[in-house]
C-alpha cells in the first residue's frame, strides 16, 4: 500500500521564499502555475510545492502536498519557515506584545472635514486605565463620551497626529494620488514619529491595504517603518490601535466643531443626502471655491450639487 498523501502549510518570510524559489528553479522543478495567484509552483519527488503571491504580515503561504510532504516541509522548517498552526499561536502572542504603537485614521468617508491619522503608544501598565475608560474601536463609542475623555487621553498617552485638510486633500488628488496612498504616507510618518521615541515597540496598523501595496505607496519616502503587523479590525485586537482610533475621532470632532462655528451652522457627518443638501446651501451662499475649501472635491456629493 502506498503512502497517504499529506498536506502541510508553511509560511515563508522573504529570505526563505527567495531561497526556495532559487532552489526549485535550479533543480528544474518549477512548472507552470495552475493559478495566477501563485508566485511559483514546483513538483519534486511526487510532491507539489505551491507558493502564493499574497503577503500577510511579511509572510507568503506555501502549500506542500503529496507522499513526501513531511520530508519536503522539514527542509524549509529547518531554514526558517513556520508551520501555519504555530504561526497562529505566534500571531496570538503578538496581540499581547508590549510596548506597542498602533495607528488608525478617520474622516475618509466624510464629505466635510479633514482626514486625520493618529499613532498611539501603549505600555502594558496602561491597560487598566484603558479598560476603565472603555477604550475600544471608536465606531463603537458615542461621540459625546469621546469628547468628554479626549483631553485626558491626549494629555496621558504619547501620540502623533497628522491632519490633511480639504484644500490640501483636493490638491493632492488633482496630482493623481489616491486616498490609500495618502493614508499610507500619513500612517508611515505618524508611526515613525513614535518609533523614533520608542524603538523597542511592536507596530500595528488597522489594515486598509495589502502589505505589499502599502509599501509600494511609500516608494521614494526617506524613512519607512518596517516590520508592521497589518490587521483588519485592528481596533478590536490591539489596544494601541483602539486608542489611536479614539484620539483620531476626538480630533475630528473638534475640527468639525470649529468648522461649524466658522459657518454659523452645524455640519452633518458622512456623505448622505442630508450632507448634499447642506453642501448645496453652502454652494448657493458662498460659491464653489469656498465649498471646495471645506469638502472633498472627488466625492459624488459635489457632482450632485453642481448638476442641480
Amino acid at each position: 500500500m502506498g503512502k497517504a498523501n499529506k498536506s502541510i502549510t508553511l509560511l515563508f518570510d522573504e529570505a526563505t521564499f527567495h531561497e526556495a524559489k532559487c532552489f526549485y528553479n535550479d533543480i528544474g522543478a518549477i512548472k507552470e502555475a495552475p493559478t495566477p495567484y501563485m508566485d511559483f509552483f514546483a513538483v519534486s519527488l511526487d510532491t507539489t510545492i505551491s507558493v502564493y503571491s499574497k503577503i500577510h504580515n511579511g509572510f507568503r503561504k506555501c502549500l506542500i502536498q503529496g507522499e513526501n510532504a513531511e520530508s519536503e516541509a522539514a527542509i524549509w522548517i529547518a531554514k526558517g519557515a513556520i508551520p501555519e498552526e504555530k504561526s497562529e499561536k505566534k500571531e496570538a502572542s503578538l496581540r499581547n506584545y508590549y510596548p506597542q504603537i498602533g495607528s488608525d485614521e478617520v474622516g475618509t468617508g466624510d464629505y466635510f472635514g479633514p482626514v486625520i491619522v493618529v499613532a498611539a503608544y501603549v505600555k502594558k501598565e496602561d491597560l487598566p486605565l484603558l479598560k476603565e475608560m472603555g477604550i475600544t474601536d471608536s465606531k463603537k463609542m458615542n461621540d459625546p463620551y469621546i469628547l468628554s475623555i479626549g483631553q485626558k487621553l491626549i494629555s496621558t498617552f504619547p501620540y502623533s497626529q497628522l491632519c490633511l485638510d480639504n484644500e490640501k486633500y483636493n490638491e493632492v488628488r488633482e496630482k493623481g494620488i489616491n486616498l490609500n496612498a495618502m493614508k499610507a504616507k500619513m500612517h508611515n510618518r505618524a508611526l515613525g514619529n513614535l518609533k523614533k521615541k520608542y524603538p523597542s515597540s511592536k507596530v500595528y496598523i488597522d489594515q486598509f491595504a495589502e502589505e505589499g501595496l502599502y509599501y509600494s505607496y511609500l516608494k521614494g519616502e526617506k524613512d519607512v517603518v518596517r516590520d508592521i503587523v497589518f490587521s483588519t479590525k485592528g481596533e478590536t485586537h490591539f489596544p494601541s490601535v483602539a486608542l489611536a482610533s479614539v484620539i483620531a475621532r476626538y480630533s475630528f470632532l473638534r475640527h468639525m466643531e470649529e468648522l461649524s462655528k466658522s459657518l454659523g451652522k452645524e455640519i452633518p457627518f458622512g456623505a448622505s443626502g442630508e450632507v448634499t443638501e447642506f453642501a448645496r446651501q453652502i454652494y448657493k451662499e458662498k460659491g464653489l471655491e469656498e465649498l471646495d475649501k471645506i469638502s472633498k472635491a472627488n466625492f459624488a456629493n459635489r457632482k450632485k450639487v453642481i448638476e442641480d
